[in-house]
């Protein structure tokens, strides 16, 4: 590889706001004070707010130069995995931003929302037919919310059957939140593990599958990348003992118009809009994780609901069985505005393509690579692929050593040392928003950090060597984290 993208450029440091700042300088007039001139209590604040005295120009040359060390899919390829940190259309921003979506007031009566709560409620309708499920709840605000909906849904069904079970079977494949949010509805976790192809067996689950147990909770396709292709056989042992299938849908992204949800025996599947329907991800969100059900589960969803009467759309909370309000308000709108967009852009062969890239971009890099680093699993995978360190371990270089060296080629790390099940795992995702020849120089800078890790073990205990700065110590920083700013 004798071109990179990587490049030390003009990175120019920034100190901060307040050692920046000198008194007397405005880059901002205030209008005319029309209200008395009132003294903030100094027991609550001290000697006053300490906000610094700036220009115009320090202030914006100190948030554009700020802007200048982000990393993000916008700035280029993003391949970590589990997460799907895929491009963004820009159609999805215009929309969202349309005054009559940006500007509605959450308090807004029906009768001046009608465009609001119609596309809410087509949402759910379309999110539903793609799924496969019977009825949609857009409220919960994030993934990990989404899975706490689907816990509180599958405890509002047994109690509604006038029992209630006490324990949740969790795969080691499972998303690491799935454990907590089952405890958090009372449920104590049952761990059980995956099987040598990377996959659960029914014999596995039949053996832990009791009238004790309210269901499972299965990621599919499950962390390691792979389809968990005895699902069927599953649900129909949990669905046997009276037990419910919960979905984590985050993976969704891989057979999105392609696998029926509800025909395989799922009960409840919560989805990330940020990764399966291209709205923004990170950053501290918003995000949005809805919850789509089995009609066996339809009378719990959350209030209220989005219901068209004639040719009115209302906000209903006639539910008596529902498990209740799960967010303020109705979740957060801006991000369905940008998944609605999505899916109406793209439209059934849209979605349907999208999928396919997914999977045919993740398995191109698992060919390309797995002569190079060890493969858990050589067997076709869905969105992502799952490699670790092992070939590399008799050089003493680290998975962490390879993903800081590849900063210095230009790209983001791929997700490290997850799942839990792989030691020393690098999980790669590519999206189907890459192009070939961007992954072919993801795939060409991976090959030369592990010649580079044959050749020259140092560099990459050095690494990085061309970012703003060098290698944090990760350890002490979490040990003893500075509080004060």
């Amino acid at each position: 590889m004798t071109d990179t993208l990587g490049t030390t450029g003009l990175i120019l440091n920034e100190p901060l706001l307040w050692e920046k700042g000198r008194k007397g300088r405005c880059g901002y007039s205030l209008p005319r004070r029309d209200v008395p001139l009132s003294s903030l209590d100094p027991g609550l604040t001290g000697s006053g707010p300490d906000f610094p005295d700036l220009s115009e120009v320090d202030l914006v040359r100190h948030y554009t130069r700020l802007s200048t060390w982000n990393f993000g899919v916008d700035t280029g390829t993003y391949p970590l995995g589990s997460c799907t940190m895929k491009y963004n259309p820009k159609t999805n921003e215009r929309q969202a931003g349309l005054p009559g979506f940006a500007a509605a007031h959450p308090l807004l009566p029906p009768e001046l929302a009608q465009g609001a709560l119609a596309l809410m409620h087509d949402l759910q309708r379309y999110l539903a037919e793609i799924t496969g499920m019977d009825a949609v709840s857009l409220q919960p605000a994030a993934g990990a919310h989404g899975e706490l909906a689907g816990m509180l849904l599958i405890y509002a069904y047994h109690r509604s059957k006038g029992t209630q079970r006490s324990k949740i079977i969790i795969p080691d494949t499972a998303h690491g939140t799935n454990p907590a949010s089952a405890a958090l509805c009372g449920y104590r976790p049952i761990p059980i593990q995956s099987g040598a192809q990377g996959v659960l067996t029914a014999e596995v689950v039949a053996a832990v599958m009791d009238e004790e147990t309210a269901g499972i909770m299965v990621t599919n396709p499950n962390t390691l990348g792979l389809f968990e292709q005895n699902i069927r056989q599953i649900t129909d042992i949990v669905h046997a003992k009276g037990g419910l299938v919960y979905c984590d849908g985050a993976n969704m992204n891989a057979v999105m118009g392609i696998v029926d949800l509800k025909a395989i025996g799922i009960d409840v599947l919560h989805l990330n809009l940020h990764k399966t329907f291209s709205t923004p991800h990170g950053g501290g969100g918003p995000g949005s994780g809805p919850v789509c059900v089995h009609k066996r589960l339809e009378p719990f969803l959350p209030v209220p609901r989005v219901i068209k009467e004639g040719d009115t759309y209302t906000l209903s909370e006639e539910f008596p069985q529902s498990i209740g309000k799960l967010d303020t308000f109705h979740g957060h709108f801006g991000i369905m505005v940008r998944a609605y967009s999505y899916i109406l852009s793209l439209g059934p062969d849209g979605l349907k393509k999208a999928s396919q890239l997914a999977v045919l971009n993740a398995n191109y890099i698992k060919e390309k690579l797995k002569g190079t680093f060890h493969l858990t699993h050589d067997r076709p995978c869905m969105h992502e692929c799952v490699f670790s360190d092992k070939n590399q371990a008799s050089y003493g270089v680290t998975t962490l050593d390879m993903a800081k060296r590849l900063m210095d080629y230009g790209f983001h790390p791929p997700t490290i040392y997850f799942p839990l099940v792989v030691p020393g795992a690098i999980m790669i995702e590519p999206t189907e928003t890459e192009c070939k020849e961007d992954i072919d120089r993801f795939i060409d800078a991976m090959q030369q950090i592990a010649r580079e890790a044959a050749e020259n073990p140092q560099l990459l205990h050095d690494a990085p060597h061309k970012s703003k700065v060098r290698r944090l110590d990760e350890v002490s920083a979490a040990r003893k984290p500075c509080l004060t700013g």
